[in-house]
């Protein structure tokens, strides 16, 4: 690879795998938390309301993700910025960073809810969701989409802080939330306490105050330790929006959060095959969504720490640390991936039965969930590598090749399979895998034969 910038030949003090590994256990913790409190409001809601009552909740949450997906976007962008800033040791180009990014997630936020809200019921019966669910999906989706200038805030926050190598503060912060998610969840739905009984709406309610409650013990906090991303009279003076800087962050975002959402918007392709199946289909599709999302979760922590520990290195004019952070990432995403894969695998029909009481949908569940499992390894190998890219500046290429296996492959092969052959449901899941693949090979191919021959810079000065 040829570089611009002379690296210091400087010793590592350990392996960077170990270091990688210190970094992950807090930010696989925190991913890990940052579910539990929709995992246990989808047991609360399937054992003791009932599958439709799942179903409904279910129904919304690949619209839910792809407005969150544009603030992990824009997140994922200024925490590139975030780790060279921090790696250069500049900390007024730092706190000009995280002011820009706060206003634009949270005029987006403010955007989202209210195109959200007014239109809930339009996008609901688009994506089919079926009738005798829609009631409930709609009230339950306003609940949430009013939150979202706040839980934007606190979302890319979070992310901002692991720009700089702290994973720690966030994986505490998720800790509280969580805690308090768990604690009201069953005050709102059952009426405890002297609550109102929300019932079905109870997560939502539980998921908004604890959110809120967090973004305020986070404030403090950071302030009380002198974080290098507290919001103090520094950050307050670059609120208002630097557009050079603006410009910066949003080639670096927009990709990112244009990704995700073209995902979020296959995800919502896939929720409307499976709609087609019924109710009982949509309940199955809600439960594996519930147990591959844990198994994302490394994965996605991987290249989350690649991306953050090559943009350090870039930032530090410490070059010579790019291959050994890939090499890091590749053998953590399959030693990792694969012990919890393995144990997803030998667990998977009691972990299912937590959340579905069905017989029928439990047993659909389970067999697609067994049929995709595997192929994760492979979508943890693609994020390893894309997230190496994306901590340069290339951010377009790794766009294209993850959208056109999507769209190209994964969603085409889920329809027809289907559709036009007799596997039913079971096609729809197949479509994963395939798309996993055919992106790896385009990703790798581009980072083999361009990625490592271009000049790699620095972003920020």
């Amino acid at each position: 690879m040829s570089m611009s910038m002379a690296s210091p030949q400087r010793p590592m003090r350990k392996p960077m795998w170990q270091t990688m590994a210190v970094f992950l256990i807090p930010l696989m913790l925190s991913n890990a938390l940052q579910s539990v409190g929709q995992l246990i409001g989808s047991i609360v809601v399937g054992r003791w309301i009932g599958v439709n009552a799942l179903a409904a909740i279910s129904a919304f949450f690949p619209l839910f993700f792809l407005l969150v997906s544009v603030t992990i976007g824009i997140g994922t962008g200024s925490a590139i910025l975030i780790g060279q800033a921090y790696g250069a040791r500049n900390h007024e180009r730092l706190k000009a960073i995280l002011g820009n990014s706060l206003t634009v997630t949270f005029l987006l936020g403010v955007i989202f809810a209210v195109l959200g809200g007014v239109f809930t019921v339009d996008i609901l019966r688009l994506t089919g969701t079926p009738e005798n669910v829609l009631a409930t999906s709609v009230h339950y989706a306003r609940i949430l989409f009013w939150s979202l200038p706040v839980m934007f805030l606190y979302l890319v926050y979070t992310a901002l802080m692991r720009g700089t190598g702290d994973s720690k503060t966030p994986f505490y912060l998720l800790a509280i939330s969580t805690g308090l998610n768990i604690v009201l969840l069953p005050i709102f739905t059952f009426g405890w306490l002297g609550s109102p009984k929300l019932g079905v709406y109870g997560p939502a309610y539980a998921s908004v105050v604890s959110t809120v409650m967090t973004l305020i013990v986070m404030i403090f906090w950071l302030s009380r330790v002198k974080h290098p991303l507290q919001f103090d009279t520094s950050v307050s003076r670059h609120l208002r929006l630097d557009f050079a800087l603006l410009k910066l962050i949003l080639r670096l975002g927009i990709p990112s959060s244009v990704g995700m959402m073209l995902f979020s918007l296959s995800e919502i392709a896939v929720i409307t095959f499976v709609n087609q199946f019924g109710s009982d289909a949509t309940a199955a599709y809600g439960a594996v969504n519930q147990v591959v999302g844990y198994v994302q979760m490394p994965a996605i922590s991987i290249g989350m720490a690649v991306s953050i520990y090559t943009a350090q290195s870039i930032g530090a004019n410490q070059l010579d640390r790019l291959r050994e952070v890939f090499r890091a990432g590749i053998a953590l995403n399959y030693v990792i991936g694969g012990t919890l894969i393995v144990l997803v695998y030998v667990l998977a029909h009691g972990i299912l039965s937590l959340f579905l009481t069905s017989t029928s949908t439990l047993q659909m569940a389970h067999t697609l969930l067994m049929m995709t499992l595997w192929s994760y390894l492979v979508f943890g190998h693609v994020q390893v590598v894309g997230g190496t890219m994306r901590a340069s500046g290339t951010v377009l290429w790794p766009l294209v090749f993850s959208v056109g296996s999507i769209w190209g492959v994964e969603v085409p092969v889920a329809y027809v399979l289907s559709h036009y052959t007799d596997l039913g449901i079971r096609g729809i899941w197949l479509g994963y895998p395939a798309g996993f693949l055919v992106s790896l090979g385009l990703q790798y191919a581009y980072y083999r034969l361009s990625w490592k021959t271009k000049t790699i810079t620095r972003l920020v000065h």
